[in-house]
């Protein structure tokens, strides 16, 4: 009897997984915490790897010559950063900070380009995300041309919910109003009169911790013209 001939299926390499793949370490891949506050990178120091938020979320900010700070971007899990060394930039142009206890998958860069050139299903991932962040930033610059500070407030807090994503979270991560007030280019006091104004509408509600939960009727200061 002749031996049985390997199925093509078999024969095949198995596919690459990526969420498997970004909660794992090896070669050119490590996982670091960071508590609450603690800074991850600044501006101005060499940039050389790729993060990948696993649990937590990232403040991403930039500071001008003149001393003043403001906030370009709240980054939770599943979203990349750092991804400038992968086009050349030789130092980070901002600073990450973790706004909560956040855990974080480093990738070095000739690790994060060999995956992208061989495999494909992570190439895809990493594309889509650079796709919906270059659609977030366009939607931020039109946000802050045309519309007001109150909507500008809700549009962020439904972001920083991650409304409209398949497992959202109604929960806003630990965010200050001062930072609030950097993201959307206005005064605390601004914001502090919005948010006062949203839970009378019954939009959003504190926690006895003071956390603040979202409802998705938020959406609707958004889209109210």
């Amino acid at each position: 009897m002749s031996p049985a001939k390997p199925s093509v299926q078999g024969a095949r390499r198995a596919a690459f997984d990526v969420e498997a793949y970004l909660k794992s370490t090896g070669a050119g891949v490590t996982v670091v915490y960071h508590p609450q506050g603690e800074v991850v990178f600044s501006q101005g120091m060499p940039a050389g790897d790729i993060w990948y938020i696993e649990q937590g979320s990232i403040k991403l900010s930039v500071l001008s010559h003149s001393g003043k700070e403001a906030v370009v971007s709240m980054l939770g899990p599943g979203d990349f950063f750092g991804e400038g060394a992968l086009a050349g930039q030789a130092r980070r142009i901002g600073t990450a900070t973790a706004t909560t206890a956040t855990r974080a998958l480093v990738i070095e860069k000739d690790t994060m380009v060999r995956l992208l050139h061989t495999e494909h299903a992570f190439s895809d991932r990493f594309i889509s995300h650079m796709l919906t962040r270059n659609m977030r930033i366009e939607a931020d610059l039109v946000d802050q041309l045309f519309n007001s500070s109150e909507k500008r407030l809700a549009r962020t807090l439904l972001l920083l919910a991650r409304y409209g994503q398949t497992n959202p979270a109604r929960a806003l991560p630990k965010i200050s109003q001062e930072t609030l007030a950097e993201m959307i280019g206005t005064t605390r006091s601004r914001v502090n009169f919005f948010m006062n104004k949203f839970r009378k509408l019954g939009l959003i509600e504190y926690s006895t911790s003071n956390d603040v939960k979202i409802h998705d009727a938020l959406i609707n200061i958004v889209l109210h013209d």
